[in-house]
């Protein structure tokens, strides 16, 4: 295990999108934070059963998007794409489906590239599914199995980038969420998550090794951007929402210490942190992933991006033609501009308007700013455990925060000025002593909510 005691990024001047210090290069030749960011295009199939009377048809309607996506991307001459499999649950359940869909996309991969030589990648995303069985049993059983097996099937079926949306943790931070409760909310991220990722981990990276493929990376999806959708819907504080934002590193840092390289996951709002912190490319996504959520970051999220996403499209006909080309084709023209922009050495001004266009509306966006982003994931990597790293993060956001409202430099909502101060009380409360942080979270928790045991922790 690799433990990062050092920012790899520690200028805000270096912290640029398409820049990386440990580039990832893939089988096809596509060099991931080399320099040149990429599209990465995610896609879904419209509301339909995910079964044995359908597989073939989805498998089909999978080779026709992918196909008509490399076709739009050589006709825009763009150089290279990563595309992405998202399994559905009925996808990792039957590991069958996942490795056929990935088998299938492969095919049409290569085909293009030895026909037109446009380079290429395939991200594999096996969901976690886990948590369909509450409380879960997160190391051992059959939706563990399953999922291990998915991984493994399309490694050697030509998934080249393997990420997951690990869930560990979020059997109580959901409820800490609606209740904005801090304290809770570090349990889950400083304590749940990375004891569970560093689990789930190294077997991902094992079967990356075993298989001449690349371990990825993991995002905080189901925790952060759980708090970005409350808080767009006014169901939480933004301020709130942006300190789960940063929190979340702790635990998606993990991915890495167990030997990780990239490009992190493009719904990992936090991949920004992690960049800085070890150096490898990350995917990001924001205005064109408004197909799969709103968010106030729409710009922002580009400031550092090595493959620049859409999320997950349903593939439904547009004028334009099947969504999943409509999107990608934005985001062929985004990275032009951004690599164009690199070109003419003008890429850090432009990285600057990204920011600046978003981040003084929303802390949430604030706390993603390059400058911002270096402070705390310095504030995270000098500790000594992921709950210290957790709550040092949680309490430089705020600190960041309250200077920004000062300064004129970001809006906070005027209700929500008494959480910042509320926040900082909470954060500032919790103890120093992990063990301690433990044993009180343990004897006020909802012990019908999660597995201790799953957790390597001892029931109070």
């Amino acid at each position: 295990m690799h433990l990062f005691d050092q920012l790899a990024i520690d200028s805000p001047d270096n912290l640029v999108y398409g820049r990386a210090p440990k580039p990832v290069t893939t089988r096809r030749g596509v060099v991931l934070g080399g320099g040149t960011v990429y599209p990465e295009l995610n896609f879904t199939v419209p509301p339909m059963p995910v079964d044995e009377t359908t597989i073939s048809e989805i498998r089909d309607m999978y080779r026709a998007i992918v196909d008509e996506a490399c076709g739009r991307a050589v006709a825009l001459d763009c150089e290279a794409l990563v595309v992405e499999l998202e399994t559905l649950i009925e996808m990792t359940i039957t590991p069958r489906y996942a490795i056929e869909l990935t088998e299938t996309i492969n095919e049409v991969l290569d085909s293009w590239q030895s026909r037109t030589g446009l380079k290429s990648a395939l991200r594999v995303t096996p969901n976690d599914t886990r948590e369909m069985k509450r409380p879960p049993y997160l190391r051992s059983g059959k939706f563990l199995d399953r999922m291990l097996e998915t991984f493994e099937g399309c490694a050697r079926a030509g998934g080249e980038l393997l990420s997951i949306e690990s869930t560990g943790g979020k059997e109580i931070h959901d409820d800490a969420l609606i209740a904005c409760d801090i304290g809770a909310v570090i349990f889950a991220l400083g304590i749940m998550g990375p004891r569970d990722m560093a689990f789930l981990w190294k077997h991902i990276v094992d079967i990356a090794a075993s298989n001449g493929t690349v371990a990825a990376g993991d995002t905080a999806c189901g925790f952060a951007n759980t708090a970005m959708v409350l808080a767009e819907k006014k169901m939480i504080p933004r301020v709130f929402a942006a300190v789960v934002r940063a929190a979340s590193a702790a635990r998606s840092l993990v991915a890495y210490e167990q030997g990780a390289v990239g490009p992190g996951k493009d719904c990992g709002y936090e991949n920004i942190y992690l960049k800085a912190i070890t150096g490898c490319p990350m995917s990001m996504e924001g205005a064109v992933a408004a197909c799969a959520h709103l968010s106030p970051l729409g710009n922002v999220a580009a400031a550092a991006c090595d493959l620049w996403s859409n999320e997950s499209v349903q593939n439904v006909k547009l004028l334009g033609g099947r969504a999943p080309t409509v999107f990608l084709e934005q985001l062929i023209y985004d990275c032009r501009l951004m690599n164009t922009a690199r070109a003419s050495g003008v890429d850090r001004a432009y990285r600057d308007l990204l920011v600046a266009s978003d981040s003084s509306l929303d802390p949430q966006a604030y706390v993603l700013a390059p400058a911002n982003a270096i402070r705390i994931a310095a504030a995270a990597v000098s500790q000594g455990s992921h709950y210290a790293a957790c709550k040092a993060a949680a309490a430089e956001t705020l600190s960041l925060i309250k200077e920004g409202h000062e300064a004129g430099a970001v809006r906070i909502p005027e209700m929500e000025l008494t959480y910042l101060d509320m926040l900082t009380a909470a954060v500032g409360s919790l103890p120093g002593n992990q063990d301690r942080f433990i044993e009180q979270m343990l004897a006020q928790s909802d012990m019908t909510k999660f597995r201790p045991e799953e957790y390597a922790l001892r029931a109070a």
